[in-house]
C-alpha cells in the first residue's frame, strides 16, 4: 500500500571498497537511516558516481538533506593544501555531497550535518575546516575515537546557547556528548552561526541565522539513542522535511 505521508531525506552515501573482491560500493551505516526512520521520516540513499541529470533527479524527490559523518573532507574544497595531519579522503562522496547541499542551500531544503556533516555544510556554505585539531588548535580535549571505547562514550560536555533551535529541542544549554572527529569548524561560512562550543572552545554546532532548518553538530546523535532527547533533533529535522513537503507540493 502507498504511504504518502512521510517526507523523503535523502543520505549521500560514502566509498566502501571490498578488500576480498576489490568491487567498490555507495554504503551507508544503517544507524542514520534507522533515526531518519523513527522519526518519521523516509531514508533514501543517494549513490555516489552519478551523471549530474541522474543526480539531479534523484534530489528532485527529497524533501530534506542528511549529511552524514565520515572521512575528512578535502582541504581544496575550502581553499587550502593537504597538510601531513590530513587524514583519509573521499574525492567522490565530496562531489556529490558538495553538489547535492549547495542545491538543497539554494533551494531551501531542510539539511542537517553530523560531524563531517556539519564541516561539509560550512564547506558548501563557503567555510573552512581545521585539517586536524590537535595539530591546529591549542587543546589537551581528546575529541577522537579510540579503539574499544563504546560509540556513544560521553566524551566531554557541551555548552549550548539557550536561545538556539538545538538547546530548545535538546531541552537543555549543557548536555554530555560523544566524540568521533579530529576535524572541525574553522571559518563559520555565511548564513550559519555557532551556536555550542566544547569546554576547549572547539565549535561543537551551527545552525541557520534565519528560520530555516540548516542544523550541523559535531557529535554523532544517531548513535546515542540510550538517550531520547537526542532523537528530538531527528524528529525537529522530519517535522521541518514534512513542512518543506507540503509548501511545495502542487
Amino acid at each position: 500500500m502507498a504511504n504518502d505521508t512521510r517526507p523523503v531525506i535523502g543520505i549521500p552515501a560514502r566509498s566502501v571498497v571490498d578488500s576480498s573482491n576489490g568491487f567498490r560500493y555507495s554504503g551507508s551505516p544503517l544507524t542514520y537511516s534507522n533515526a531518519i526512520e523513527r522519526a518519521g521520516g523516509a531514508p533514501i540513499l543517494i549513490p555516489l558516481h552519478l551523471s549530474e541529470e541522474t543526480l539531479s533527479a534523484i534530489y528532485s524527490r527529497i524533501d530534506a538533506l542528511l549529511l552524514a559523518g565520515g572521512v575528512d573532507v578535502h582541504p581544496k574544497e575550502f581553499g587550502e593544501e593537504i597538510e601531513a595531519f590530513c587524514g583519509e579522503i573521499d574525492t567522490a562522496r565530496d562531489e556529490t555531497e558538495l553538489r547535492v547541499t549547495r542545491w538543497a542551500l539554494a533551494d531551501g531544503h531542510p539539511i542537517l550535518g553530523i560531524c563531517r556533516g556539519i564541516q561539509m555544510l560550512n564547506v558548501a556554505a563557503g567555510g573552512s575546516l581545521y585539517q586536524d585539531i590537535p595539530a591546529q588548535i591549542k587543546t589537551t580535549q581528546n575529541h577522537s575515537y579510540r579503539s574499544g571505547d563504546p560509540y556513544n562514550l560521553r566524551a566531554h560536555p557541551v555548552e549550548i546557547d539557550p536561545a538556539s533551535r538545538v538547546a530548545k529541542w535538546l531541552g537543555t544549554p549543557e548536555i554530555e556528548v560523544n566524540s568521533l572527529h579530529h576535524q572541525s569548524v574553522k571559518k563559520v561560512a555565511p548564513g550559519l552561526r555557532v551556536i555550542a562550543r566544547s569546554p576547549d572552545g572547539v565549535i561543537e554546532a551551527v545552525e541557520s541565522e534565519d528560520d530555516r532548518f540548516l542544523i550541523g553538530v559535531q557529535w554523532h546523535p544517531e548513535l546515542m539513542d540510550d538517550d531520547e532527547r537526542f532523537g528530538k533533533l531527528f524528529e525537529a529535522f522530519v517535522a521541518s522535511a514534512r513542512e518543506y513537503r507540503a509548501r511545495r507540493k502542487p
